[in-house]
């Protein structure tokens, strides 16, 4: 197996990349803190004697925020965790005792991407749309690609092409196309180990109802361990014609944390 993926990459692999830069001022759901960063040195404000100097910077940031991953600690359901885990006790202390995000596994495995947007023909779905089990069907026939046990699916909804518009994108008034609770159910049903799209709640945001209630987070973390990635960027992908690739991620060994930020990466052929 080690010299079938030593060959494999030495034959010659590209990456695509499948999540948002992170910068100052980039859209951020309102429940959480945003990204900032900003020097602490700069280089000339200490010299070395041989005439060397560095820079470093302050990053702030939320766990949720930009492209990220979340732990099984982020939602719970009427005190509960996933698996039945009392969310109250597991919290005490300022960090999660339990399903943190240091136990969110580093994926090296096999994912489809099932371009809604695509399917249907346009370039982004509708404000509000609600990605449903058919959208999902469709796009995985299209696709030539279903989702497999121990996978990742991601979603495109085209959404990513109003990152750089915060209003836009974060649609408070609008809503955000995602994906709804038959759809999530249809993903379950496929035992996967994580799931993305490429908005900021990964599931519908129904008109002027903002982050209200999110039963989708419900179904896959709380009912049946699924993570969910957020504010992914498929349009290279799409654009690629990717459907079933290699897909890593590596999320961050933040103890005790509800989330980490990520950097997923298409590995395909050159």
């Amino acid at each position: 197996m080690t010299d079938a993926l030593l060959a494999a990459l030495a034959a010659g692999v590209r990456t695509i990349e499948l999540g948002q830069p992170l910068f100052t001022g980039m859209p951020c759901s309102p429940n959480h803190p945003g990204f900032r960063m900003t020097l602490a040195r700069r280089h000339g404000d200490q010299v070395r004697p041989d005439g060397g100097s560095a820079s470093n910077e302050v990053i702030v940031t939320g766990g949720h925020v930009g492209t990220h991953i979340d732990a099984l600690a982020h939602v719970s359901q009427d005190g509960r965790l996933h698996g039945g885990v009392d969310a109250e006790a597991a919290q005490r202390g300022g960090a999660f005792s339990e399903l943190g995000a240091e136990l969110i596994p580093p994926l090296i495995t096999r994912a489809v991407l099932l371009d809604v947007a695509g399917t249907r023909g346009v370039k982004v779905l509708d404000p509000g749309y609600e990605v449903t089990r058919r959208d999902l069907e469709d796009a995985a026939e299209r696709a030539g690609a279903a989702p497999e046990p121990g996978g990742v699916v991601v979603v495109r909804t085209g959404w990513a092409t109003h990152f750089a518009d915060a209003g836009t994108y974060l649609g408070r008034a609008s809503g955000v196309p995602g994906i709804g609770e038959d759809a999530a159910a249809w993903l379950a049903a496929h035992e996967i180990v994580a799931t993305g799209a490429d908005t900021t709640a990964y599931e519908r945001i129904p008109p002027g109802e903002g982050h209200r209630t999110l039963p989708v987070h419900r179904l896959l973390l709380v009912e049946h361990g699924i993570h969910i990635m957020e504010h992914l960027n498929l349009e290279d992908a799409a654009a690629a014609g990717l459907t079933a690739f290699a897909i890593v991620v590596a999320p961050l060994r933040i103890v005790g944390g509800t989330g980490s930020p990520i950097r997923p990466l298409a590995v395909v052929s050159a």
